[in-house]
């Protein structure tokens, strides 16, 4: 029960589900997400320790890049399933639509040059 409600806990907040929708574009560091959602580097950190902590998204280091993605490995039961049933919900959410379309202009600024901003 315990992990379940962990992971419900997770997802019962907007802006968690905005950048797990958005991290099924791909990898992405907390940069590119401050840049696409719009909060501070400080919150998005907190946000993505909450996820992580639940088994929802995972992080790896490249250099000094930390780079964030949608869990691939089992932390818990139901984790993995609730991010395969999430990949087929919201899909067509305005808000979903409009990050993914402010994600298109962000990847293609040079990591580096975002981060500094």
């Amino acid at each position: 029960m315990r992990e379940y409600l962990m992971t419900a806990k997770a997802l019962a907040d907007e802006s968690r589900v905005r950048i797990l929708k958005l991290l099924e574009q791909g990898e992405m560091c907390v940069c590119q997400i401050m840049a696409v959602i719009g909060l501070k580097q400080s919150t998005i950190s907190k946000h993505l320790s909450i996820l992580k902590t639940a088994g929802l998204a995972e992080d790896r280091k490249d250099g000094i890049w930390v780079y964030n993605r949608l869990a691939q490995e089992r932390v818990n039961p139901y984790a993995l399933a609730m991010l395969d049933s999430l990949r087929s919900w919201l899909n067509d959410d305005k808000t979903i639509l409009a990050d993914r379309a402010k994600w298109d202009e962000v990847k293609k600024i040079d990591i580096s040059i975002l981060c500094k901003k």
